[in-house]
């Protein structure tokens, strides 16, 4: 429960963040002063929903970096690191995409990222975990699985999807608010303490509900580049690096904030699965052998 909270906390901040700031500027009032301007208030919430969005985005390879420790490989030090470059590099072209930056991580746990605004300036990391702990057969599927997220643009497609589920939630939030204030605390002329209260309640109930829309895409993406990571190493290393992450004692080895660009992000059953950004590894795995006809 504690690692779901995290992760609903770091995805909540930016809109009340953004909440806090219409208040202070005056735009939240104006809004519950002009309560029947439902158009007005939509783009609005468009404005600072999909500008959340895109900042997040916008900064995510520098905080990945910074969040995860990851150094970046200039010149490779050794033949592991030219390697992993080379490896990169080939998979990118592959891919008609732009050379990432290629870096490490220290972990004990297997497990590796992509992020980035533009596809052909992205970021891809692995842990120390992951090169001590699988063969470079495995090591090359997990770069395929991730080169394959940076191709297929999932990073710019889910800042889309965060950006229309945040406006939905500023917009939902701001009309219970409106109603409330009104109703139940009189307060005719709108904007009072009761509405601001009751909007950011709302927006933390409502942001909790709509990130599961967002949870199921990012595990619909999963399945695709665990696709590409077997088109561009070969479907046995694509499932025995899955395989390897099941041997993993404790696969969370990732900030909470990060654990969607990963290849894991540990396991879940119930409503905690509806939180999940990765589907379960099983799942995973039977879903390439089926398109590969594997036993």
């Amino acid at each position: 429960m504690k690692r779901i909270l995290l992760f609903l906390i770091t995805n909540l901040a930016v809109i009340v963040v953004l909440s806090i700031t219409m208040r202070i500027l005056g735009i939240d009032q104006y809004i519950a002063a002009q309560g029947g301007s439902l158009y007005g208030l939509l783009v609005f919430a468009a404005v600072f929903g999909f500008g959340g969005a895109f900042i997040s985005l916008a900064m995510s390879k520098w905080s990945a970096k910074r969040m995860m420790g990851v150094q970046i490989i200039q010149e490779p030090r050794n033949a592991d690191e030219r390697w992993l470059v080379d490896t990169v590099r080939k998979q990118a072209q592959q891919c008609n995409i732009g050379m990432p930056e290629v870096g490490i991580f220290n972990s004990p746990e297997p497990n590796a990222f992509a992020t980035g605004a533009n596809k052909n300036k992205a970021l891809v990391a692995v842990s120390t975990g992951l090169l001590q702990r699988m063969s470079r057969g495995e090591v090359e599927a997990v770069l395929g699985h991730e080169v394959g997220h940076v191709a297929n643009g999932d990073m710019v497609t889910l800042t889309l999807i965060q950006g229309i589920v945040n406006t939905f939630v500023i917009f939902l939030a701001r009309i219970i608010g409106n109603f409330v204030d009104r109703v139940v605390f009189r307060n005719e002329n709108g904007g009072g303490m009761g509405y601001f209260v009751v909007v950011i309640v709302a927006e933390i109930v409502l942001g909790i509900l709509a990130s599961t829309i967002v949870m199921w895409f990012s595990r619909q993406r999963e399945f695709r580049a665990d696709a590409a990571g077997a088109k561009l190493a070969g479907a046995g290393n694509m499932i025995g690096a899955l395989e390897a992450l099941k041997r993993v004692h404790n696969p969370e080895g990732m900030p909470e904030q990060m654990a969607a660009m990963g290849i894991n992000a540990g396991r879940g059953s119930g409503l905690k699965r509806l939180f999940m950004s990765h589907p379960p590894l099983d799942e995973r795995i039977a879903a390439l052998k089926q398109a590969h006809r594997l036993s």
